[in-house]
């Protein structure tokens, strides 16, 4: 078996380039640069552009459109590589200047290759599409990415409008994004602990919501609080002018609202989302009733929020990272060999940056990085929760596996299917330790579990809500930083009912949720993707080499249908609540064994 690092790992992306400063470096940074100046070429040359008058799909088109799809293919490689490369830094350690310098170079020329991305859904939009599909192989294995662009292409301002949105992208999405980014990587927090002052990132004094000392959590609490209440005048500019650049383009593009434009982003309708928001609703008392259980079993009346995350005692069962990795590699293998192999190769080959430190962000993800390569960031904590995270995210690296086999065009995954995989991943390893857990580390499995399904069912819902008011409210005028506070209080409730001690909301959430600021509506794909992974488990336990036979095929599929057709391959109907009621049951049935459990202590 593969040795496995023993303290908690940084990535390893030297075998992209050797560094930032590299001849290497330098040289794929330009050939990306004048791949995109030869695409622009080609597109002016052949006035690759919404056409006003339909032209004859002839040998000669057909020629040009597989050239353009291939050398987009080949381009999308070469700038997705060079992207990750240079994110790889700047999620790490935001101060680096040189990485932000070279991210800055390359803006303007991603922003160009937007815009020809545009240009092409335009000329797509303006040509006989079946002709196309008729005459074509590119064109074929492309078929669905063709009719998207058709229906994208209805939802397009002028050429000259979207020229000029794409640049000022640059000062507007792009460097707010960045602002918020790069600002809140650098706040710290100071804590006093054993009579010293200690000054320490956000996302270390987050994390010591995991301190067993109540106080400690109770101080660390504060002190985010307090800061984040110090920096929340640039953040709160930071949301009011991405929200109200969003409002702006999809109002000129023709869409109704921003959800309408995120719901067609990730190629799911109304009836879907309706059916699911509903059996999540109605599931709000379920997972009430286990924050009231955890309170319990902590030996409070009622949890405050920063008790939410701390664990219900040691058990037996330890979980540093070297344990971890070990766990999630044999239990990714009794899913099959090709799971376990890229498991290994995950921790052998330092995909993974685990160590929470300064200037780095919060929260996980996993990237892509070429082929059947992913990186992954995390910011492990021992416990079960940190497990799942790993398991989550190498979920996220075995859908890029199977996605691997697929044109970079084909690829892209909308983020209500990117759950899939990383939702499946994460049960696998719950479950194997469920199985084998003596009761207090079944109440604490359960617990982990239970927490991550609060946050997407409950925190989720709450997020949605809170971004449709905001949105709502953003089309009258901006909003200040105590309406903000005021506004995710008031949402935060509304999932969250009495279930927390009265007064203890996370007044400034929108102030470090990276989401809210890199995309639109981020919030409910996380609890499609919990659901629906739970009931592609389901089937799985119930018909497993029968499963297994289409899973990878479908995990590669994801950029190639929308979801309806792709849950139909498994038989399920996601536009009936039925579906999403089955999935919460079996949460339903964990909330049971967990309250059960927490019984049986006192």
């Amino acid at each position: 078996m593969s040795q496995v690092k023993s303290d908690l790992p940084h990535w390893d992306f030297s075998t992209v380039f050797p560094g930032l400063e590299s001849s290497e470096f330098e040289a794929g940074f330009q050939e990306v640069i004048e791949a995109i100046a030869s695409m622009v070429q080609l597109f002016d040359d052949n006035g690759i552009n919404r056409l006003e008058t339909a032209v004859p799909v002839d040998d000669q088109l057909v020629s040009l459109f597989d050239t353009i799809i291939n050398r987009f293919n080949a381009i999308d490689e070469q700038i997705h590589i060079l992207q990750v490369y240079l994110y790889g830094y700047l999620t790490t350690d935001s101060r680096n200047t040189e990485a932000q310098a070279r991210h800055s170079q390359l803006l303007p020329h991603l922003s160009r290759l937007s815009l020809l991305g545009t240009r092409l859904t335009a000329w797509i939009g303006s040509l006989d599409v079946e002709e196309l599909l008729d005459q074509s192989a590119v064109a074929r294995e492309h078929e669905y990415m063709l009719q998207r662009a058709r229906q994208q292409a209805q939802h397009l301002m002028s050429p000259e409008q979207e020229d000029l949105a794409a640049e000022l992208a640059l000062t507007g999405t792009s460097s707010w994004n960045r602002l918020f980014n790069n600002y809140t990587s650098q706040i710290t927090v100071s804590i006093e602990r054993d009579g010293q002052t200690e000054t320490m990132p956000l996302t270390a004094a987050q994390n010591l919501a995991f301190d067993p000392d109540r106080d400690v959590r109770a101080q660390a609490h504060q002190a985010v609080l307090d800061a984040l209440a110090e920096a929340a005048v640039p953040i709160a500019a930071c949301l009011n002018s991405l929200k109200g650049e969003t409002l702006a383009l999809t109002r000129r593009r023709g869409w109704d609202d921003p959800l309408d434009m995120v719901l067609f982003q990730n190629a799911i309708d109304r009836p879907t989302l309706d059916a699911m928001m509903t059996a999540t609703r109605n599931a709000f008392p379920d997972f009430q009733r286990y924050l009231k259980a955890r309170a319990k079993a902590l030996g409070l009346p009622k949890m405050a929020w920063y008790d939410r995350l701390v664990p219900l005692g040691q058990g037996e069962q330890s979980w540093a990272y070297q344990d971890a990795t070990n766990f999630v590699m044999t239990q990714f293998g009794t899913y099959s060999d090709k799971m376990r192999r890229l498991a290994e190769r995950a921790f052998s080959e330092n995909w993974i940056d685990a160590e929470p430190r300064d200037g780095k962000r919060g929260g996980a993800f996993c990237m892509g990085l070429r082929d059947d390569e992913s990186r992954i960031l995390t910011n492990f904590e021992p416990g079960f929760s940190g497990v799942s995270t790993l398991a989550h995210e190498l979920g996220h690296a075995y859908h890029n596996l199977c996605l691997a086999e697929r044109t970079p065009l084909l690829r892209d995954t909308p983020m209500t299917l990117a759950e899939t995989a990383s939702t499946f991943c994460q049960k696998i390893v719950e479950n194997a330790a469920l199985q084998t857990a003596v009761p207090q580390d079944q109440l604490i499995i359960l617990d982990g579990l239970l927490e991550y399904a609060a946050r997407v069912v409950l925190g989720a819902s709450s997020n949605f809500l809170f971004e449709e008011k905001l949105f709502e409210k953003r089309k009258e005028r901006e909003l200040s930083v105590e309406e903000l506070c005021a506004l995710d209080e008031e949402t935060q409730k509304a999932s969250l009912g009495d279930a927390l001690e009265e007064g203890s909301l996370h007044p400034y959430r929108w102030a470090y949720v990276p989401h809210y600021y890199g995309s639109t509506y981020y919030n409910f794909p996380y609890t499609f993707g919990l659901l629906f992974g739970l009931g592609l488990y389901a089937q799985y336990q119930t018909e497993p080499e029968p499963f297994k036979a289409g899973y990878d095929e479908l995990l590669s599929m994801t950029g190639m249908g929308n979801a309806a057709d792709l849950a139909a391959r498994f038989g399920i109907d996601i536009r009936s609540a039925d579906f999403w009621e089955a999935s919460l049951d079996v949460l339903r049935a964990d909330i049971e064994k967990f309250a059960a459990l927490v019984d049986a202590t006192e």
